[in-house]
């Protein structure tokens, strides 16, 4: 691809490396809501997907005890309260900089509520490499196609131009839903046979993005 186009990039696991802090999360909320399993990061690579509540339910959490919604809120408020303790994935900002030098726009698509992605992407002081922070309404992590698909329909840009930029299979779906190209990023939430089985652009390195993009 040339650039000059739209990169629509993920936000947790692809630019904010909050990877070991939400697996830690997990144990914390199976222990605190009485479970006895544990997972280890692979393991939690493994069970990590969307929409969210899929991903508890896989981990074991039984909603009839404990009602989905209550689990959100939960997590959220002990997410909140860490989170600034995330950095900034490895090679991120040496990326987004030579992107934009190249000519490329960048957006954030997170699943993430809007107001904590503004606050979390002001926080690590990236916002000025994008044109626009796009999030859901909710805490509750269904989809982001949507969000997508209305972005492009109100600014009129060709998905043909656009690549969504992830670290999950969910990422992958989204792209092929709005009509981008993808490429997906080992360094989050879902391990490289999930990304594969998804994407056939899977990266170990966001340093290796920009010229990779040349070539799709």
């Amino acid at each position: 691809m040339q650039p000059n186009g739209m990169i629509f990039w993920d936000w947790n696991g692809t630019l904010m490396d909050d990877v070991d802090f939400t697996h830690g999360c997990l144990n914390w909320m199976l222990e605190s809501h009485g479970y006895p399993q544990r997972y280890d990061l692979a393991q939690y690579r493994e069970l990590f997907r969307f929409p969210i509540e899929d991903y508890y339910r896989l981990a074991g959490f039984d909603f009839s005890r404990h009602p989905y919604p209550m689990l959100a809120e939960h997590f959220m408020a002990h997410y909140n309260a860490g989170v600034d303790a995330c950095p900034v994935m490895a090679h991120a900002v040496d990326t987004l900089t030579e992107l934009a030098r190249r000519g490329w726009k960048q957006a954030v698509l997170s699943a993430s509520r809007r107001d904590y992605l503004i606050e979390q992407v002001a926080a690590r002081g990236l916002q000025g490499f994008f044109t626009e922070l796009l999030g859901l309404a909710d805490i509750y992590g269904v989809s982001k196609v949507q969000l997508g698909t209305d972005y492009l329909r109100r600014t009129g840009i060709d998905p043909a131009h656009c690549v969504m930029i992830g670290d999950t299979q969910h990422d992958a779906e989204v792209a092929a839903a709005i009509g981008a190209k993808c490429v997906l990023y080992t360094g989050g939430h879902q391990s490289r046979a999930l990304l594969e089985a998804a994407c056939p652009h899977v990266i170990d390195d966001l340093a290796l993005l920009p010229d990779l993009l040349e070539s799709l």
